[in-house]
């Protein structure tokens, strides 16, 4: 057990440090490729943060555990609202912006839904549907892109400008450093889950919905605290919500390319995926009731707590 738990701690350690170093890489490139740091905040950031998700479901559907690849990402987007946001509004109110209720929210919400309804269907998440959840992530970004010249006014704080001088040398060591730790990072966390799942006698899909689901959104709970304990409003709304919707479209949508993703575990569907739904929905009332377009410290408690009500009851499941 403790060379499991080993395995996991190594696995999440490369997966934050791996994680960084792709952003800064990926940004860095972005800025040789004269990409507006607009559009590097709003697509290449977030497909940056997202690929711990992507590497470690990509490995556990390689090793037939399609229950860790849907718990993964199904945990993770529970996690990115109840503990990332929800630990982030605590330390310091966020504002919304209108983008989240007329754009990013409703198309969270829909693959949300689209995802739920295509596994309800058969228990399966074919290639067919992994390509349209594919092509759904691309109409996605060309609209995004689109809105945000047509507001060219959005700013995007989370680009370090310091990385438009990195040497093509440099960048190429981050990418390598950055690839190897993800790929390192996800197998110890992906054989390391497995053996405390068959230890302690749970599933591999409670593991995949709290333990690796945590793991692979530390990149974003690192960030996000650090940039609200800097009281920067870097850390946008907007950003774990484009973290989702990178999670349902890429990183199943990939995965499920190469291999399709099978439900073996029953309280993915009867229970988790509610969950799931449940905290992508919450976030519209939080964000007009009582006070309007703060994500204040009450409503980040409201959420906290709702996180550690799902994490005891997957347990005592």
């Amino acid at each position: 057990m403790v060379g499991s738990v080993f395995y996991v701690l190594i696995g999440l350690v490369l997966l934050v440090v791996g994680g960084e170093f792709l952003v800064r890489s990926s940004v860095a490139l972005s800025f040789r490729l004269k990409l507006s740091k607009m559009v590097i905040g709003l697509t290449v950031v977030s497909f940056a943060t997202s690929a711990p998700e992507l590497l470690v479901s990509i490995q556990a559907a390689l090793d037939g555990l399609s229950d860790i690849s849907l718990g993964n990402v199904v945990g993770s987007n529970i996690a990115n609202i109840g503990l990332v946001l929800g630990i982030t509004a605590i330390i310091g109110p966020l504002a919304i912006d209108r983008d989240f209720y007329k754009f990013n929210w409703p198309v969270m919400v829909l693959l949300s839904f689209a995802l739920y309804l295509l596994l309800k269907n058969d228990g399966v998440l074919s290639q067919l549907e992994g390509l349209g959840l594919l092509l759904s992530l691309f109409l996605y970004l060309f609209l995004l892109l689109r809105r945000a010249r047509k507001f060219s006014d959005t700013t995007v704080e989370e680009v370090d400008d310091s990385l438009q001088k990195t040497s093509n040398f440099k960048i190429f060591v981050w990418l390598l450093i950055g690839g190897s730790a993800l790929y390192f990072g996800s197998e110890f966390l992906v054989s390391g889950a497995e053996d405390i799942a068959l230890k302690m006698g749970v599933s591999e899909g409670v593991i995949a919905v709290t333990l690796i689901a945590i793991g692979t959104s530390v990149p974003e709970l690192a960030a996000s605290v650090i940039a609200a304990l800097k009281q920067e409003k870097a850390i946008s709304l907007g950003n774990l919500i484009g973290s989702n919707i990178f999670n349902i479209a890429s990183v199943l949508g990939i995965t499920s390319l190469i291999q399709p993703i099978a439900v073996k575990d029953e309280t993915l569907m009867s229970v988790n995926i509610y969950w799931m739904l449940g905290f992508a929905i919450i976030l519209l009332p939080l964000a007009f009731i009582p006070k309007k377009m703060i994500l204040n410290r009450p409503k980040g408690l409201l959420i906290f707590v709702g996180y550690c009500v799902f994490i005891a009851l997957v347990f005592m499941k």
